[in-house]
């Protein structure tokens, strides 16, 4: 499993919503999120995991 940490701009990119929207999601816990200095980043693989379940409610 991938320890890799995406930045804010590469999560909203992958999961093809608006920074703002991927702030708000890490404010309500939807998503993990942590502090790198004054950076918000992401663990890669639970932004993928909350993309396969975004991507199958959509369908």
């Amino acid at each position: 499993m991938s320890d890799r940490m995406l930045s804010l701009a590469e999560a909203s990119n992958l999961l093809n919503v608006s920074e703002v929207t991927v702030k708000r999601w890490a404010r309500e816990h939807l998503i993990k999120s942590s502090k790198e200095g004054s950076d918000l980043v992401f663990p890669e693989p639970d932004i993928l995991k909350y993309k396969e379940i975004n991507d199958r409610l959509k369908k």
